[in-house]
């Protein structure tokens, strides 16, 4: 993201099936819970893996894993209703108790890690289920007080999921694709249940979030009415199949899913008139308690909003001291670093043409420095990855309510790329100087490439992942393209770097303004784009991302700055027996962790350096 990557409940037989498994009597010895009983923890993990999978089955297409013995799985959709929501949480209720039985002592340093993770991942999980509303991510990073909004809801996750995600080779598989849409109004009418009791309790979201949604799903709908894209997505790919596919899709599209959206459309516009422009969760029912519990799992930290706030403060003071001589080696001496920022962006020379031609040029821009930044792999890494990557721009129904860009790795068996998804809506949104940055921390060596060591790891660690260290390690690979080379002679290049880092150290001011210290919106899109000279229409659309989604801002310059301290440690004790390919490799290798956990990783690669 800005990113990346896995988000988050229809088979509840499987569930059930699944939970029943996860107390499991072998007698491996590789763990023993506290009562006793022998259980192998690996197992244990391994049925923990499906049954999420089971809450959520999109994620076995996305993963490619809906095969053989799980190949029902590519005809389901999760369940987004009030009861899908309670039995995902009962599943991590039994897991919890299950994995914290287990002592750990005995097992491999993969094991032990991933346990962590479970015992973290759940436990936040669920006190985020124990508040009066919202989604939860669990170890994810999209947690939202909103179920359905400008950027959040089955009405733009469904339909992308099935053009990208879903494949079409065979007639079973469009068949599978017809069965998703088949559930498809369900899984919207159990939405709309929870906004409405949502709105019962006096949750409502901004007007100015709602106009955007509503706007989006008018869009939608008005492509529905005759089929539109769910139905195109599935002839494009049958050309050869046959088989009567775009009549029944359409008859599906058109009816069922046309009246489902129509439900939540009539609901969004009955919110909207209780709506003020109050953005922060602060003027929310128990809004506070909410922020503070996103904040953490976000973070992964216990920061107050006033200690994130500060600490955005500081980093911000720091990262301009350093844009300030390049610009003034520039030529720009005049005025704030904001400022100046402002009128380098301004200058033609860097701007692309609000045209197709602009926005296939954004993407062969982005392309070469991907392939330049993957070239460098060697240098940084002694087992790299593959990197399997395209860059696709964002559908135009959901580029109103999605920031500039964001990115994923694909599937554990490659055959589904990862992707850099762009926002083209507006040219206005890149720039040439951007552009190179954003490519490193969506795809090579950020999103994608970290994505790509964690589908390597047992099932469990690829559907778990913690916001901080996703942001956190894609920050870091916008770090490695400066140590690279990649500005090299590029002192323009190097200010848009440094700008990025600088955002993300804004977006911990703003972010902690907007709900904890009642900025308005107006309020934070002035601090943002003056204090950072980003683009106003850019900040606006992060800006009403913020107040979607609080709190995930807040854990890309958090992580980011951890993972940097970690690396000075590691100098600081191996002195010339560091090597930056043996840290990154213990720090991507190790996969997707807390932050804490991920302090233990560093500790063992630093140990076995020293020998």
């Amino acid at each position: 993201m800005d990113t990346a990557s896995l988000s988050r409940r229809h088979a509840l037989a499987l569930l059930g099936a699944g939970t029943a498994s996860l107390v499991l009597p072998g007698c491996a010895g590789r763990g023993l819970a506290q009562g006793g009983t022998p259980v192998d923890a690996a197992s244990f993990l391994d049925s923990l893996a499906w049954s999420l999978i089971a809450q959520n089955p999109e994620s076995a297409s996305s993963l490619g894993i809906d095969t053989g013995d799980h190949a029902h799985l590519r005809g389901q959709l999760g369940d987004r209703s009030a009861a899908g929501q309670a039995a995902t949480a009962n599943l991590l209720r039994r897991a919890l108790k299950q994995a914290e039985s287990i002592d750990t002592t005995a097992l491999d340093p993969t094991l032990r890690a991933s346990l962590a993770v479970v015992r973290s991942a759940f436990g936040v999980a669920l006190d985020g289920f124990a508040l009066p509303y919202g989604d939860v991510a669990v170890g994810g990073w999209r947690n939202t007080p909103y179920v359905v909004i400008q950027n959040v809801g089955g009405y733009l996750d469904v339909p992308r999921f099935l053009d990208s995600d879903h494949p079409v080779r065979n007639a079973a598989d469009a068949e599978a694709y017809l069965s998703r849409l088949n559930q498809f109004p369900a899984l919207l009418d159990g939405e709309l249940d929870r906004i409405r009791a949502a709105r019962a309790q006096g949750l409502v979201p901004p007007a100015f979030l709602l106009d955007k949604a509503i706007r989006q799903m008018e869009s939608q709908l008005a492509a529905t009415r005759t089929g539109g894209d769910l139905v195109q997505s599935l002839v494009r790919r049958t050309a050869t199949i046959p088989g009567d596919w775009e009549a029944r899709a359409r008859a599906i599209v058109a009816g069922p899913v046309t009246a489902a959206l129509s439900r939540q459309l009539d609901e969004l516009k009955q919110q909207r008139a209780l709506a003020t422009n109050d953005a922060g969760l602060w003027a929310r029912p128990r809004g506070d308690e909410w922020y503070a519990w996103g904040l953490r799992a976000s973070t992964t930290t216990r920061h107050s909003p006033d200690e994130v706030h500060r600490i955005g403060q500081e980093q911000l003071a720091l990262l301009h001291g350093r844009m300030d001589p390049i610009l003034r080696g520039l030529g720009y001496t005049s005025g704030t670093v904001g400022e100046r920022m402002t009128a380098l962006g301004k200058d033609p020379r860097f701007a692309f043409p609000n045209t197709d031609a602009g926005r296939a040029e954004i993407i062969a821009l982005m392309q070469s420095k991907v392939d330049f930044m993957r070239a460098q792999a060697p240098r940084a890494f002694r087992n790299p990855v593959r990197g399997n990557l395209e860059i696709r721009r964002l559908p135009p129904a959901e580029e109103a309510g999605a920031p500039g860009a964001y990115g994923g790795p694909g599937s554990i068996d490659g055959s589904i790329p990862g992707k850099i998804w762009l926002n083209l809506s507006n040219t206005e949104l890149h720039s040439r100087y951007s552009v190179p940055t954003l490519g490193f921390h969506e795809g090579i060596f950020g999103h994608v490439w970290q994505g790509e060591y964690a589908n390597r790891l047992p099932l469990i660690r690829t559907l778990l992942a913690f916001n901080a260290y996703s942001e956190g390690w894609a920050l870091y690979a916008e770090t490695l393209g400066d140590e690279l080379g990649a500005y090299d002679g590029d002192p323009v290049g190097q200010l848009g770097y440094l700008q990025s880092i600088a955002f993300r150290a804004c977006r911990l001011v703003v972010d902690t303004g907007l709900h904890a210290k009642r900025w308005t919106r107006e309020q934070a899109i002035d601090w943002f784009a003056t204090t950072n000279g980003s683009g106003r229409a850019e900040v606006t659309s992060e800006v009403d991302r913020y107040c979607s989604w609080p709190g995930q801002a807040c854990g890309y310059k958090l992580g980011h700055s951890e993972i940097l301290s970690q690396r000075d440690r590691a100098k600081a004790e191996l002195g010339k027996n560091y090597d930056l390919r043996d840290f990154n490799d213990a720090v991507v290798g190790g996969g997707n962790v807390p932050l804490d956990v991920l302090a233990g990783q560093v500790d063992r690669y630093i140990a076995a350096t020293k020998g």
